[in-house]
């Protein structure tokens, strides 16, 4: 393997603090798993909560405008001028 070339998870432990490094340890024991495989699936699932939420947004832009209230258009007339 190629000493210059880096992978991402390599990476993302070595942006640790030694205090992150042992909770995320911690989690993994817990877990039955390695760090390595931890932190890989932890990143998956960032990114599958990123994409579902993504894809909740453009649900809620989609829905029409709801028409304003009562109340609402009451209080709109008794605020505008004379």
């Amino acid at each position: 393997m190629d000493s210059t070339k880096v992978t991402r998870e390599a990476q993302g432990l070595a942006s640790l603090t030694p205090g992150q490094r042992a909770y995320e340890a911690k989690r993994a024991a817990k877990a039955g798993m390695t760090l390595e495989a931890w932190m890989r699936d932890k990143e998956r699932r960032a990114k599958a909560e990123a994409a579902e939420a993504a894809k909740a947004a453009r649900v809620e832009v989609s829905a029409p405008a709801k028409k304003p209230g009562f109340f609402s258009r009451l209080m709109e007339r008794a605020q505008r001028p004379l």
